[in-house]
């Protein structure tokens, strides 16, 4: 895999001027309160998984107009509580899955949320949880959806859930409130990014080669799905290019990254073809708190895999048992595995 995009010297070096509009915090603390004020519930149902040291439940959250959303909670089996918790969004197309399948951070000591992507995924047609909202004229895929209109976009409803998700986190009775790191690859990055602009008081966020970063640079140079749908739209839609990007820039997580203010821990692939390095470097270098740097120099969209979870699991160890680094997480770091 060659080189796609900028050096390593060059993204570094960076420093995107995007384009913000100018009402970005007002529509979105308009969304959170009308997602907020549509009540609901969230509800846990034990699940079978014919495991015995990690429990598991089948949950449901009031998310974006109130509608369900699904997801999976683990906690370690026989744990005391409250839990230091991580809530991870997944990548793009991929649902919650079946039960068993994803329990390193139960087997860690920490309780797991996962949530499902709305539309997305194989269990069921359109996922566990459907997306309710129907718009034409889009190409195959998310990005598009709505695409004429921040309040039909897509990812407005996928925010909105990802942040009732939390919510929901915050409240439960076995998670310490102090101790919610989100989390996510791709798609679930740039989620996890939004979450972190969104939600204060988190004690940190791990956005893996984040997707929805510079979503303008990434439609103009990925070599790859999905920014590519934004080109196919436009190359269908030649008069509606300022209002998409327009759209676009109000679930542009390198902006709301901007307003983050939890420790961060970024991974960033530089033969990425699918999230052009350029684009996460555009969200490492806005993002409002702290924050270090995995860089896997010879990696594509995969990033640092199995070896960039072990840097995880000792992140979030360091600032669960350690006070002072969820208070004061101390300046930035750029740590590269491949070239050390």
């Amino acid at each position: 895999m060659p080189l796609t995009d900028l050096t390593l010297a060059e993204c570094l070096a960076l420093r995107p001027d995007l384009d913000e509009p100018a009402d970005l915090d007002a529509f979105w603390d308009r969304t959170l309160r009308a997602a907020r004020a549509a009540g609901g519930t969230a509800a846990f149902t034990p699940v079978d998984t014919g495991l015995t040291q990690v429990t598991t439940y089948d949950v449901t959250v009031p998310g974006f107009a109130g509608e369900p959303v699904r997801g999976w909670l683990h906690l370690p089996a026989g744990a005391g509580g409250p839990l230091g918790c991580v809530v991870e969004f997944l990548g793009y197309g991929r649902g919650r899955g079946l039960p068993h399948e994803q329990l390193l951070w139960a087997n860690a000591g920490y309780a797991h949320f996962l949530m499902d992507t709305r539309g997305q995924g194989w269990s069921t047609a359109g996922g566990d949880t459907p997306d309710t909202v129907s718009l034409n004229g889009d190409v195959p895929g998310f990005l598009t959806r709505g695409v004429d209109s921040p309040d039909d976009h897509y990812y407005r409803r996928v925010y909105t859930d990802a942040v009732r998700f939390v919510d929901a986190a915050l409240a439960h009775p076995r998670v310490d409130p102090d101790r919610v790191v989100v989390t996510g690859h791709s798609q679930g990055g740039g989620i996890s990014l939004a979450v972190a602009g969104l939600v204060p008081g988190l004690a940190g966020v791990m956005p893996d080669t984040p997707f929805l970063c510079d979503i303008r640079r990434g439609a103009l140079i990925a070599g790859a799905p999905p920014y590519t749908e934004i080109a196919e739209y436009l190359s269908l839609y030649r008069d509606r290019a300022g209002t998409v990007l327009t759209t676009l820039s109000y679930v542009d997580a390198a902006l709301l990254a901007s307003r983050a203010t939890a420790p961060s821990l970024f991974s960033i692939a530089m033969m990425d073809d699918i999230c052009p390095p350029s684009t996460c470097f555009a969200a490492y270098h806005r993002y409002g708190g702290a924050k270090d740097l995995r860089v896997y120099e010879f990696n594509g969209h995969e990033g640092g895999g199995a070896h960039h979870r072990r840097e995880q699991l000792t992140w979030v160890r360091e600032r669960f048992t350690t006070p002072h680094l969820i208070a004061d997480p101390g300046p930035s770091t750029l740590h590269d595995p491949q070239l050390a």
